[in-house]
């Protein structure tokens, strides 16, 4: 039966309205960009680029004087070459720490690689359409990002983490109040995370009829739109399993039917209930590592890599489009496996 309700297609709707609201306090001639990389991007990362190219034109408005004199609505196209190296890097050393609104923001390294990549991005698309004549953004060197330390759980911090979602006695009073009815459903899907090392926007996007328990598979979506199969071992399943019988009696709200994961409203769950919910139990079992779904996947991702030695298989797992993003991430588990060779080969037998 097709789904009734498509979480991925409800998610672009949702993307396409907001893109819209975001275009009309653009210039004009923006349409023509996104128009361009529509059929390379998604739309959440072309919301992305609208929300940075507001910000950007926002703060020429205030700060160059030939911005200044029109609405950014009404800017010509030629703008962008008035537009210098200066002003641009003017702008990156601006975004680090700003307040609009009465609202401060911040950008570390990897917030300003974002957003100048949005600006590469832009920029190139109209240079190479001949639609300018410059090109600055081309002269501004992305910022050097210094890679941070993979946080992941241990094995045995796993199975503690496990416990306690199953009997919550780390819990407090009140989040015990909604464990009894929750325990089930949260098991499963820790577990799931935990036994597959899928997204968050997978896992809560999944429907009924994407689990497949004959073959121990989940159907998911996964960026860039394409469908994956991914399947689980035994643990994954009983979790599935159990959930399974609980979820068959549950009266979803309408528009929701078809939906895997429900949340206390009987409505799909949303990433951020998940997100609290991965927060909350982490905080049993630790208080050192700042534990997020993120970190669950790459804690599933250095287990499958630890057991089987094969990065090709850790990267189509992972849905990872590049192998070397996944090299990158378990770049120290390499190293430690060189390490240890240093003493596998001996020179000199053992007199």
């Amino acid at each position: 039966m097709e789904n009734s309700t498509n979480y991925h297609d409800e998610q672009n709707e949702l993307n396409t309205i907001r893109m819209r609201n975001v275009l009309s306090t653009l210039p004009s001639f923006c349409k023509a960009f996104f128009r361009g990389i529509a059929e390379s991007t998604s739309s959440r990362t072309r919301l992305a680029y609208a929300y940075d190219l507001r910000v950007f034109f926002e703060y020429m408005h205030e700060n160059n004087p030939v911005c200044k004199k029109t609405d950014i609505t009404e800017y010509p196209i030629e703008i962008l070459d008035m537009i210098t190296r200066d002003d641009l890097e003017e702008y990156m050393e601006y975004i680090s720490l700003y307040f609009k609104d009465g609202k401060k923001y911040t950008n570390d390294e990897r917030g300003k690689k974002r957003k100048l990549a949005t600006l590469k991005s832009f920029y190139k698309y109209f240079f190479r359409a001949e639609k300018i004549k410059t090109n600055p953004a081309e002269l501004i060197e992305m910022p050097k990002i210094h890679e941070k330390e993979i946080i992941r759980l241990d094995a045995d911090e796993v199975a503690v983490l496990l416990d306690n979602v199953e009997d919550g006695k780390q819990l407090t009073k009140k989040q015990m109040q909604f464990h009894d009815k929750t325990k089930v459903r949260d098991i499963a899907l820790m577990t799931l995370l935990l036994g597959t090392g899928i997204r968050v926007s997978e896992c809560v996007g999944l429907n009924l009829n994407d689990v497949d328990l004959k073959n121990n598979g989940i159907k998911i979506r996964r960026k860039g739109g394409y469908e994956a199969v991914v399947y689980f071992g035994d643990e994954v399943y009983e979790a599935l399993t159990d959930y399974l019988t609980e979820r068959h009696h549950m009266i979803p709200a309408e528009g929701h039917e078809e939906a895997l994961f429900l949340s206390l409203q009987n409505r799909r769950i949303s990433v951020r209930a998940v997100e609290n919910l991965v927060k909350k139990y982490a905080g049993t079992v630790t208080s050192l590592k700042k534990i997020t779904p993120h970190k669950l996947r790459s804690t599933y991702g250095t287990s499958l890599y630890r057991e089987t030695g094969d990065i090709y298989l850790v990267a189509d797992v992972l849905g990872h489009k590049d192998v070397n993003t996944t090299r990158k991430h378990y770049a120290a588990i390499e190293e430690d496996k060189r390490r240890a060779a240093a003493n596998a080969v001996k020179l000199r037998s053992d007199q």
